[in-house]
């Protein structure tokens, strides 16, 4: 087809669409503009299609509809049949997201955010993958990626710290996915791929998802013996931090970070992450700062007994 027609083709949807917005009739807009948007995607008309699903999130800003399985659904399509390395694609998921929280300043739909997860994991994007799972309510989907994802991009002595890591962490805003593991590169180190991140899952207080993630990863990974207890240290205190989350007693939260030090160290992170959960759960005042940032700081073992023996 001759590049001018396929121009004037790919004006069509969207000036019929605009003139929609301009007279109030959203819906009509909306259905237009997304049936183009497909059409010009079966083409492998990828700029026309971006188009006009950027114009799809315009009408449902502007006509501030409300938050649906059927309007997430067609999102969830439309960034699916978008190129995964092209821009427009990153700018349709922030707005997507920005649309679907309402207005209430989380971090996006949870429905919207499991159709993200589902689409990535097809597409081997496991990071990212990971990210939209640990704002979802999948906490099975996210477990059976977590799986897949170890066994094909981790070493075996990682097993646990995969896990571990989707309990205790959440990949924050601040910190692309797609840099938190270079695609491909299996045996990247998992302590560097994830260092600077600086929440945890269950700073989410998602402690249900939390323990579903962790029961099903671990019944499911080939390299993991039923339990518990488990073989791998680090899995037993996975398993006892949620037992003690759901007690909420401090000494035995102390307790566990002082007898798994040697596993914590693993990752010099965790010390950090458990730091912000002894804050949520368990009545830990937040630790000074010092002037170096923190980084000299104490570790939640030292400011849990520091603060158990002022009470």
């Amino acid at each position: 087809m001759p590049r001018l027609c396929r121009t004037r083709l790919a004006l069509l949807p969207s000036a019929s669409g605009l003139w929609y917005m301009s007279q109030s009739k959203h819906a009509e807009a909306r259905e237009l503009m997304c049936s183009g948007a497909l059409l010009f995607f079966s083409h492998g008309q990828q700029n026309s299609a971006s188009d006009l699903s950027m114009l799809v999130l315009e009408s449902l800003e502007k006509a501030e509809v409300e938050v649906a399985d059927e309007l997430l659904e067609s999102l969830a399509k439309l960034f699916s049949l978008m190129d995964p390395n092209s821009p427009e694609r990153v700018a349709f998921v922030s707005r997507a997201l920005k649309w679907s929280s309402g207005g209430s300043g989380k971090l996006g739909h949870p429905r919207l955010h499991q159709l993200l997860a589902l689409t990535l994991w097809k597409e081997q994007n496991y990071c990212e993958s990971r990210y939209h799972f640990l704002h979802s309510s999948d906490g099975e989907g996210c477990a059976n990626m977590l799986v897949e994802y170890a066994t094909s991009r981790g070493f075996r002595s990682e097993v646990d710290m995969f896990v571990a890591q989707a309990v205790l962490q959440y990949v924050p805003f601040a910190v692309p996915p797609w840099l938190a593991w270079p695609p491909g590169a299996r045996g990247w180190p998992l302590s560097r791929a994830l260092s600077g991140l600086s929440r945890t899952f269950l700073c989410l207080k998602n402690k249900s998802s939390a323990s579903v993630v962790f029961t099903t990863y671990t019944q499911k990974h080939p390299s993991i013996e039923s339990g518990p207890p488990f073989v791998q240290p680090l899995l037993n205190f996975i398993w006892f931090l949620l037992l003690a989350v759901d007690g909420g007693k401090l000494t035995v939260f102390t307790v566990l970070c002082e007898q798994y030090q040697p596993s914590l160290r693993r990752d010099p992170m965790y010390n950090e992450y458990l730091d912000r959960i002894g804050q949520l759960f368990f009545g830990v005042p937040p630790k000074q700062t010092s002037s170096y940032g923190g980084l000299l700081g104490d570790t939640p073992r030292q400011n849990c007994w520091s603060h158990c023996s002022s009470v």
